[in-house]
This record gives structure tokens, sequence and C-alpha cells, in this order.
């Protein structure tokens, strides 16, 4: 079994919103300043496509994916 983690890093986000266009399950931006909020660390499989793509098409680099496989 593969879990996805995801982390965000608020200092490089430059705002543009991707991340909420492509998975809004997952990710917000901040009313006061228009920066990422993780809404999900850990999101269900279903979303991992939409997720991925929010990081590929993040513009700063913002978004990383971790993928870890459970030992059986």
């Amino acid at each position: 079994m593969v879990s996805v983690r995801i982390t965000v890093d608020r200092e490089r986000c430059c705002g543009a919103g991707n991340c909420v266009i492509n998975a809004p399950e997952v990710f917000d931006q901040d009313d006061t300043d228009g920066l990422v909020l993780l809404l999900v660390a850990r999101p269900a499989e279903e979303l991992e496509e939409s997720v991925e793509l929010a990081a590929l098409q993040c513009p700063a680099g913002a978004i990383g994916v971790v993928r870890r496989t459970a030992a059986r």
C-alpha cells in the first residue's frame, strides 16, 4: 500500500492559486495574504492525481508530494 503525504512551504508560495484550482479538497488560500493553506496532509487515494498535478503546476515549487510504501 502506498500512502501520500503533502507538504507546503508558505515562504516559497507566491499565491498563484493553481493548487486550489487543481485540488480544492486539499488546498486553500489564506484570505489575508493569499498564500497556500494545507487542508489535508494525507489525502484520500482518489485525490492523489489532482494533488500531484497541483504540485507540478505550482510556479514557486512550494508543494511537496512524498510517497511512502507501507510494509506488509
